[in-house]
């Protein structure tokens, strides 16, 4: 009896002593690892910040989903964790051969079986009951339109991170501030909300409104698809810009992606072509060139060079044009495009202020537009050029540009000399709806006078006039001023004889120009010139966004003058 009740007492004791050790002394070992059970610490899911057009129509958003995740110590035998298992494989249509080892880790306690699942798949699986199954709250990005300015929109990585186009260059406004959740759950994974101890609220990201309209974006596309189609061109692309602001209305790449499935994507539609890619531009070129020794004053438009015929031999090799002209006037040499014409105007500037003007047209250098990948082109310093680059360079060869720089540069001269720094960001909102940043019109240089842009004007109109190199790109009741453009690549060190870059750049209208469009073609077959295949695209483009736009045609605009001069309309 004696040695009973010492055992016993002894019983007690321990007790006594485990309970003094739990209450007294809570960062016993024991006490931490119960926390490391029962604590829940997690970061709130926080909304990444929508990106929208200029009429409010959403290109990007964040939708609330789900993460599957299993907690195998709950599942207590074989047969059990095969049940789940197959149960799980039949809603998320899974193999279960992938789904089994994640249940069958006793020591673990969280496994994600998937990630960003739909609602209506969870209700399936809550309608189960499956034991150590739970949900976890998450978002996915979602682009409703697809593939629909891709290359402008870009992508989120599955890890929230902006990682192309506008999804990059305002990842940090977009992607807002998690929340901080310190709480306690039971065995079942289910928050007892007596034990929650801090809780910060996340801070959803900003809203980013673009200049672009998706409705003439699509009409972009649209045609640039047809283009592919009927020239059997690589890749094609165009620009739209607002002359006065720089704002970007519609910037289209083919081929594109789904950024939906970036991963994938080939790496080729990934490149933002339009701001990305550098060429060598032809004869869209000589409008710098021309509008240079018009401001300086060297030549004037009625003044006559010899165009040799087609055939001009210069300190020892022979420039070509691509049909054979006599005496034409500078206007005439921007109508038909000489290259022998504009070499000859670019004599009487000289290397030094050629280049001159070419760096305040911006060549050589980032228009700054607001978008990640854009190149600077190539512009190689005049200690650089040799004893041809003053004949060369005024027809486009021996640069390296943009499209989004020989766009800039025609909006300049609509713009009667004022060169603006394009922008596709209007404003950036944030969750409060203060507006943290506002894009707005913002002038970078002034290589023309306004008489010397008015006059270009002019003389770009007869360019789509018949006897011109652009006529394809007249535009129903509109008067169109533009320049076309046809390239030879260089292939393996020298100019090739199949493959072209063709394109055409022009604004509309003339009278009161309101809009510029740049279409580029990349290897068109078997047409090739700028004036053929690039200016129909540019005026089926141009015809829709004027409607789109609701830009007065030059009737209307005329009309207008005369009723403002005092006359009868």
């Amino acid at each position: 009896m004696v040695l009973a009740l010492v055992a016993v007492l002894v019983l007690w004791m321990g007790l006594g002593a485990r309970l003094v050790c739990l209450h007294v002394f809570p960062k016993s070992k024991l006490l931490n690892d119960s926390e490391r059970e029962h604590v829940v610490r997690r970061e709130l899911p926080v909304a990444r910040g929508r990106i929208l057009d200029c009429r409010g129509n959403l290109a990007a958003l964040d939708l609330p989903m789900k993460n599957i995740i299993a907690d195998p110590a709950l599942t207590t035998n074989d047969q059990q964790k095969y049940t789940v298992a197959m149960q799980l494989a039949q809603v998320l249509k899974l193999d279960p051969a992938a789904i089994l080892p994640r249940l069958d880790r006793p020591r673990s306690r969280y496994q994600v079986i998937q990630k960003f699942v739909s609602a209506e798949t969870v209700r399936d699986l809550e309608k189960l009951k499956l034991p150590g199954v739970f949900f976890e709250e998450t978002s996915a990005r979602r682009y409703p339109h697809d593939q629909l300015a891709s290359h402008v929109i870009g992508f989120a990585n599955l890890e929230g991170v902006g990682s192309a186009g506008i999804e990059l260059r305002f990842n940090n406004e977009l992607r807002g501030r998690p929340g901080l959740l310190v709480s306690e759950q039971d065995g079942k994974h289910r928050e007892i909300y007596i034990r929650r101890g801090t809780e910060i609220a996340p801070q959803d990201g900003a809203d980013v409104y673009l200049t672009l309209d998706l409705n003439l974006q699509y009409i972009v596309e649209r045609a640039l698809d047809e283009a592919l189609r009927v020239h059997q061109a690589k890749s094609a692309w165009c620009i739209v810009e607002r002359v006065h602001t720089g704002e970007i209305l519609a910037l289209a790449n083919r081929p594109a992606y789904d950024p939906n499935e970036y991963r994938s994507a080939p790496s080729n539609a990934l490149l933002n072509i339009a701001i990305g890619r550098v060429y060598e531009p032809g004869s869209t070129f000589k409008m710098a060139t021309i509008a240079a020794a018009l401001n300086e004053g060297t030549v004037t438009s009625d003044m006559v060079f010899d165009c040799e015929n087609g055939k001009w031999l210069f300190r020892g090799k022979i420039l070509h044009d691509y049909h054979p002209y006599g005496r034409l006037s500078v206007a005439d040499i921007i109508k038909k495009s000489s290259n022998i014409g504009a070499a000859k105007v670019a004599l009487t500037l000289g290397e030094e202020r050629l280049e001159n003007y070419l760096h305040l047209f911006g060549f050589g250098q980032p228009t700054g537009l607001d978008l990640p990948g854009e190149e600077a082109g190539i512009l190689h310093a005049r200690k650089h050029w040799n004893a041809l680059s003053i004949s060369r360079i005024p027809m486009g060869h021996e640069v390296g540009v943009t499209s989004m720089q020989m766009l800039n540069v025609l909006c300049c001269i609509a713009n009667d000399g004022h060169l603006m720094r394009p922008y596709v960001v209007s404003r950036v909102v944030d969750a409060n709806g203060l507006v943290i940043r506002h894009g707005k019109p913002r002038e970078i240089g002034r290589p023309i006078r306004e008489d010397t842009a008015r006059l270009m004007q002019k003389l770009l109109t007869r360019t789509t006039e018949p006897g011109g190199t652009g006529t394809k790109a007249a535009v129903a009741g509109y008067t169109v001023a533009g320049k076309t453009g046809t390239a030879q690549k260089i292939i393996d060190g020298h100019y090739s004889d199949s493959a072209n870059v063709a394109s055409f750049v022009g604004f509309l209208p003339a009278e009161q120009p309101a809009i510029a469009l740049i279409v580029v073609l990349d290897e068109p077959q078997p047409l090739h010139t700028g004036g053929l295949v690039a200016a129909p695209v540019f005026s089926q483009i141009a015809s829709n966004a004027v409607r789109c736009l609701e830009i007065p045609s030059s009737a209307t605009l005329l009309a207008g003058a005369t009723i403002t001069s005092g006359g009868t309309p």
